[in-house]
């Protein structure tokens, strides 16, 4: 017991000394359970949605899937998993990682906005990754581009969250 306070408190002391750091690998181990719901509802989309929907080319405004790349159920199922993350990543960032004290009205069009506009390369690239590395692959593709996705994601997110969504009043 003795041994484990010590390393509680060198690492209360780590945390005082880095404070910047620690947040970042926060906010990158608290959005794993964004990723899990991504991976999850991804997963469980892509084999359910073909129950339900015809897997056929799907191509609207700059997204183009064709079928060898997920078609309209991979653009839907994309779509799916990424609105279910989010939205699983605003509460975990507000409350955990930056204990957030401003207004849901101020922050959230702020989020909205930044989930959008990741949202929107984040459904368009799937096809991209997919169609360059799926004969390398195989069907791990789908999961891979998802990787890129998320990888996208905190190079957009965290410094929104950090200096304009997640502020503390």
């Amino acid at each position: 017991m003795r041994e484990e306070n010590k390393i509680v408190q060198m690492f209360k002391k780590w945390k005082a000394k880095h404070p910047e750091i620690y947040e970042f690998l926060l906010f990158n181990i608290m959005s794993n359970v964004a990723t899990v719901t991504n991976f999850a509802v991804l997963w469980a989309s892509s084999g359910l949605l073909p129950l339900f929907i015809e897997n056929t080319a799907f191509q609207w405004f700059i997204f183009d899937y064709p079928t060898s790349e997920g078609g309209r159920v991979g653009f839907v199922s994309f779509l799916i998993a990424y609105v279910c993350a989010q939205i699983v990543n605003f509460v975990v960032q507000r409350n955990v990682v930056f204990g957030s004290t401003n207004k849901i009205g101020k922050s959230l069009p702020w989020y909205v906005l930044t989930v959008v506009v990741a949202g929107i390369i984040s459904i368009w690239l799937p096809p991209h990754v997919i169609g360059s590395i799926k004969p390398v692959v195989g069907d791990f593709a789908p999961t891979i581009a998802n990787v890129v996705n998320i990888i996208i994601q905190v190079v957009i997110n965290y410094p929104m969250m950090k200096f304009v969504i997640m502020k503390k009043e």
